[in-house]
């Protein structure tokens, strides 16, 4: 079957100039650093983020590692969202590899984290406490919806930083995505931090692969953990050649993904029993209950579901989430209401 997927922006294919640009692709040895499509590709990259330097990498989760292990040592302390990507989805890397203690504080339902949150857990100097040294964010907030965090936000935080001598690191996974929403340069969201994550495997519809970014020195740090930690790639060419499509054309096109976000929205507000979240969706993701009338729970859903060719991801007991991205176009959010209609009865 030929299945409309919705379960994540990570599950798009590349297209077809992609495919055929992987294939004729200038290969090189980038550990060398002589691989001309990945030296393109990273100079691009820091280019269209307002940075000194990139460095691709093979997920965001180690683009996100790499960049804790750059700006601490081991036994310092982190400050991030208690609904983060990093602190809840990333296998507990930067405490199991990294020796980094996380300070999670509540994420506010717009994703931010409150600034006086996050000066209160700021640490005093104290035999007795870890060494506070990095602020996270995540741009868009995954979890609170797909919200983007604004600039002026995101400055306020770097203020706070800088005040306090320490480094702000974003999660831009979807980065791409919070700058469409809010129709400013990426480099305007981006321009506060000391360094930047983003993933050109999901909306920007590549393979794989992520980028981070940050100055020249940060850069050069962290390719040596880069290698320390595996991700040292060879003639990685064939891969960041669709990296470089996604970046000229897929970064253009996103808020394409974002209407047909809020068609599929507007199509399940006139179902029975669905409860849809306040605000949703603010980009690619709709977020909704079911409500308790419905003898289905999201699990049992998900398979009707699938029987009637669509896939979605249950995010609880009786909650969804569905994320549009480059196939889905509106045929296909035609046929996911309707069977969502069908599943439900």
């Amino acid at each position: 079957m030929d299945y409309i997927d919705l379960r994540s922006d990570t599950v798009t294919k590349p297209t077809a100039e992609m495919r055929a640009a992987m294939a004729e692709a200038e290969v090189g040895d980038d550990v060398f650093r002589d691989d001309p499509t990945v030296n393109k590709l990273e100079a691009m990259a820091a280019e269209r983020i307002g940075k000194e330097a990139a460095l691709f990498v093979p997920s965001g989760t180690m683009g996100n590692l790499i960049a804790l292990l750059v700006h601490c040592q081991r036994g310092d302390e982190v400050i991030l969202g208690n609904k983060s990507h990093i602190y809840l989805n990333e296998a507990g890397g930067m405490s199991a590899l990294g020796g980094i203690q996380p300070c999670p504080v509540p994420n506010q339902k717009d994703g931010t984290l409150a600034l006086d949150d996050i000066l209160a857990s700021i640490r005093t100097e104290d035999v007795h406490h870890p060494i506070t040294r990095l602020i996270c964010l995540e741009n868009t907030q995954n979890i609170c919806g797909g919200v983007p965090l604004t600039a002026e936000y995101t400055r306020q935080v770097a203020e706070i930083a800088r005040a306090h001598n320490l480094a702000l690191h974003i999660d831009g996974a979807r980065l791409f995505n919070a700058a469409a929403a809010q129709h400013v340069d990426v480099k305007e969201l981006a321009a506060p931090a000391d360094s930047v994550m983003f993933c050109l495997s999901k909306g920007l519809a590549s393979p794989i692969g992520s980028l981070l970014v940050g100055t020249e020195k940060f850069i050069a740090r962290a390719r040596h953990i880069r290698k320390m930690l595996g991700g040292g790639m060879r003639q990685v060419g064939v891969i960041a050649a669709a990296g470089i499509i996604s970046l000229e054309k897929m970064t253009v096109r996103l808020g394409e993904d974002h209407i047909r976000a809020k068609k599929l929205a507007d199509g399940l507000r006139q179902l029975p029993g669905i409860l849809l979240d306040e605000g949703t969706p603010y980009t690619n993701m709709v977020y909704f209950n079911i409500g308790e009338e419905i003898r289905w729970n999201a699990w049992e859903l998900t398979e009707r579901l699938k029987a009637l060719g669509v896939l979605v991801d249950a995010d609880g007991l009786r909650r969804f989430r569905l994320v549009t991205h480059y196939w889905i176009d509106d045929a296909a959010v035609e046929k996911t209401v309707a069977a969502f209609a069908q599943a439900l009865k």
